[in-house]
């Protein structure tokens, strides 16, 4: 049976940027100047590196994903948790921040005391041999999103979101920090002509390794009349992933069971395996494993 497990860290503060790729062609200033700010910029590019930590991939692991949001509340520890069976009664691993400080107990930690627990949880629980590890992380765009990612290789992100405008301008602030932290951007690299640094970016966001999204809580079904309601409005994440450029993996309902369920520690793809609702993990699930590359032997 494929092994797997979940991993939440706790939130942050905000991200920094990673230098990049971009153009010094047609400046109106003169080849002197034009030179000493190239080499100006090559050796800030350079000291700016020389801070990043390298990426060491976790014993064990094969692949990591990454399950994202920019809001709260969206349903993405939900998701997280219907792509395996996360109770130690089921054999699988699950290691948590909430596990370790009191039950009603605020995390009050900067920077560097979020990223030292990050690295705890990665590299001083053990996992075990491991298929995939899923990653719960903390809603926006903070220091986790940024350690884990230069910290580990991620083989890809999934971007969970509801269908509301509020909730969609976060989900695309998601998906573009994915974007960043694993894609050169375009500003900022000497010596590239504007046409040729054009066709670099664009084939570095084909290689995106933001594997989709998916739209949860999509649609609520009366459970007496059958009548579907869109409460959280329709399609708003399709149309958020054909301006990204992204494939959308699936639709979550809005139904009670799967609150009722996780809240009892039984997700719904172990207590009604063969319910609509445990059918849209599991289509998802396998969206997810048809974009993964192989699984390393």
């Amino acid at each position: 049976m494929v092994s797997r497990a979940w991993c939440r860290p706790l939130c942050a503060g905000a991200p920094r940027c990673l230098p990049g790729w971009g153009s010094a062609a047609f400046s109106s200033r003169s080849p002197s100047s034009s030179t000493s700010d190239e080499i100006l910029k090559e050796k800030r590019a350079q000291i700016m590196s020389r801070g990043l930590p390298k990426q060491k991939p976790i014993e064990g692991v094969k692949q990591v994903l990454a399950f994202a949001s920019g809001k709260g509340g969206v349903g993405k520890s939900t998701t997280a948790e219907n792509l395996m069976r996360p109770l130690k009664n089921y054999g699988i691993a699950c290691m948590s921040m909430g596990f370790l400080i009191e039950e009603s107990a605020p995390v009050v930690w900067r920077g560097l005391m979020v990223m030292s627990a990050v690295e705890k949880l990665l590299r001083q629980v053990d996992w075990g041999q491991l298929d995939y590890l899923v990653i719960d992380m903390p809603p926006g765009t903070g220091d986790v999103h940024l350690s884990v990612s230069q910290n580990i290789p991620v083989t890809g992100a999934v971007i969970v979101s509801t269908p509301q405008d509020i909730a969609l301008l976060d989900a695309r602030k998601g998906a573009e920090m994915f974007r960043k932290v694993h894609v050169p951007s375009r500003e900022g690299t000497p010596g590239l002509g504007i046409k040729f640094a054009d066709h670099f970016w664009k084939r570095c966001r084909a290689r995106t390794r933001v594997l989709g999204l998916v739209q949860n809580m999509s649609v609520f079904q009366c459970p007496k009349c059958k009548h579907e309601t869109h409460i959280f409005g329709a399609n708003g994440v399709r149309d958020l992933a054909k301006t990204l450029g992204l494939d959308v993996l699936g639709d979550v309902p809005l139904h009670l069971h799967i609150r009722e369920t996780c809240d009892a520690g039984q997700p719904i793809v172990v207590s009604q395996p063969q319910s609509d609702m445990a059918k849209a993990y599991l289509r998802i699930a396998n969206e997810i494993v048809k974009r993964l590359p192989p699984t390393p032997a």
